[in-house]
This record gives C-alpha cells, structure tokens and sequence, in this order.
C-alpha cells in the first residue's frame, strides 16, 4: 500500500505543477461524473460533536472503493488548529486490499477547487473578469488560481471576518499577476462581480450573501454548506436562477437547498453537476441569468482526488510503500504474525 503524507503531496505537486495537477483532477473528475450511476451513493455519515462534525464519507464503482474522514471545527483556528483536517482511504475491489493511504486536508482544497471551477465553466459568463471571494480561509488561494484557468479573472474582490485571514489572503496572492481589492465587507466585494464564490465556516444559516446584492448576470459558487443549519445564501437568491447541486440526497440536508421545502427544491432545481458533464442538461443559456452551484462536497470528487494522487504517486516514485495487511503464507493462520 502507498502512504501519501502531506510532505509527499507537496512533492507531487511541486514536480508534476499546480496548474497541471489542478487541470488533471478537473480531468479526472469529468471521467467518474460522467459515470455518475456507476457509483455506490449515499449522503455522508456525521457525528455531530460539541465544537463541530466529524464525517465519513465513502462511495465505489467496480474498481476503487474509497472514503474520506474529516473534520469541521470553526472554532479551532482560535486555538491554532486548523478548522478542517482529513486523510483519506482507497481499496481495490477485487480483494478489498487498501492501495493507498493518504492526507486529504491539501486535496480536499485542490478537489473543492476543481469542482467549483468545472460549475463556474458551465455556469458562468465567458467573459467573467472579476471575482469575489467571501471567506480568505484556507479554501481561498486554491479557488482564486482555479478560478484563472477557466475564466480571464483579472480582478479579485475579497473579503473575510478576520483581518489576518485577509492578510493571509493578500499575502499569498500578491505575485498571482490579480488586481487584489480588500473591501471593506461582503456587500463591497459583491461590487461588480462576475463570479461570486461563498466559502465560510460559522455554522449558522447565516445569510452572508443577500438577494440585492447580486446582479443579473452572476454565478454564484456556494461552498460553505456543510452540514445541516449551516447556509451562507439569503433563500430568495435561489429563486432567481438555475441551481446545480452535486448529489441532490445530502443537498437537501446540508445545502442551501435545505432552506427549502421540498415543492420549492423541485421548482429551483435545474441539475446535479453530472448532468451538465454529460450534457443532459445545459449550463448558461443567457447572459443575464443568475446560476447558483449549491456546493457541499461529494464523496465521488474525493474519490477522483484518490485516484489521481495514486497515479502521481507511482508515476513519480513519491510516498512509502508501507505493509498493511498481514505478510502471512496462509491466509487462516493470522496469529502467526505475531510471532
């Protein structure tokens, strides 16, 4: 079995490029989405804790199974812990033998990333130059160089809670060649928005966007809904426009869509992000039309992120072939790994 670490990532991405392995995950999301019904589904598993979520989330097609375990405390960085950590698990079918094990904290910002970027590419305006982003966490580098492959951003508007976060922010993205606007908050960054992409943590159903804040012609990235009680849109934004979710099951109990009852999730509802892939159904019609991608992480983009890393990991030589399954010559005598 291979053991990524997140110093062995770091490795992987440093040969294989960020863009490139930003660009390949897209890739390899578009292969398992287009195979949506090839997936064992079901909404993830959360145990809700004093503090936050904790949360596994599996899925499988006839090759790989895999799931991620991960966490969702907001308080922590109050304390110097990271608001969210996660490792991951890949399996071969035929045997059930794991094939990799690997941190999921890094690709869970490169998966997110991607999966936004390939709704923004459906969703959005082709001439989309200016993006907002509400939430300098840690998602938000990974979403504004995302976001420069598929749309000519040229300007960035962002905005968080936290000053030092927006620091952060202006910091690591000071030679992205991007106009960098700090706003003052998330009405000013709303200005002149083409994209508008919502990542924050407080779980509350908080409304950090409001209706009249966003123009005829804007896409809506919605990130941050996670887990039930947590929404970051004002509902009526949801009514203005297309709405996409990934897997409409766990939507409607983490996504904006909760807001909803069930007679309005169908009268919102344009499509689940696999069947704009496959092209069942279309993405932006209209210029002036509002599009909404209802985001709450899906465990079939973890999946993808898995199995790109494998093969980078191989290709490359990067991680540590470690022993994880007894090295014993019959299979029945398990004791004698003991010695």
């Amino acid at each position: 079995m291979k053991l990524v670490t997140v110093q062995d990532l770091a490795q992987i991405v440093k040969q294989h490029g960020f863009d490139n392995f930003m660009r390949d995950l897209v890739d390899y999301l578009k292969q398992d989405f287009v195979r949506w019904n090839d997936f064992d589904k079901s909404p993830r598993y959360a145990a809700h804790v004093p503090g936050g979520v904790l949360e596994l989330m599996p899925t499988a097609d006839q090759q790989y199974f895999s799931y991620k375990c991960v966490n969702g405390h907001p308080a922590n960085p109050f304390e110097g812990k990271q608001t969210v950590v996660a490792t991951g698990q890949m399996n071969e079918i035929k045997y059930g033998y794991p094939i990799l094990l690997s941190e999921m904290t890094t690709l869970t910002g490169f998966r997110t990333a991607a999966t936004a970027i390939i709704a923004t590419d459906y969703l959005a305006r082709k001439d989309s130059s200016v993006l907002a982003i509400i939430g300098t966490g840690a998602q938000s580098e990974f979403q504004t160089l995302a976001h420069k492959l598929v749309r000519p951003i040229k300007t960035v508007r962002y905005f968080d809670t936290d000053p030092a976060a927006m620091d952060k922010f202006a910091k690591n993205m000071a030679n992205s060649g991007l106009e960098l606007i700090a706003c003052k908050d998330a009405e000013e960054a709303c200005l002149g928005a083409d994209i508008i992409t919502v990542c924050t943590a407080c779980k509350l159903h908080a409304i950090v966007v409001k209706n009249d804040w966003v123009k005829a012609g804007v896409h809506i990235n919605g990130l941050g809904g996670d887990c039930p009680g947590k929404t970051e849109l004002e509902k009526s934004i949801l009514f203005r426009g297309k709405v996409v979710v990934e897997f409409t099951e766990q939507s409607m109990i983490e996504g904006e869509i909760q807001q909803l009852t069930p007679a309005e999730v169908k009268q919102v509802m344009h499509a689940e992000l696999w069947e704009l892939i496959n092209g069942s159904k279309t993405g932006r019609e209209l210029d002036d039309e509002v599009t909404i991608f209802d985001s709450v992480g899906f465990a079939v983009e973890d999946f993808s992120a898995l199995r790109l890393t494998h093969d980078l990991a191989h290709k490359y030589g990067i991680g540590q072939d470690v022993d994880m399954v007894p090295p014993i010559e019959d299979p029945k005598n398990l004791i004698s790994v003991l010695g």
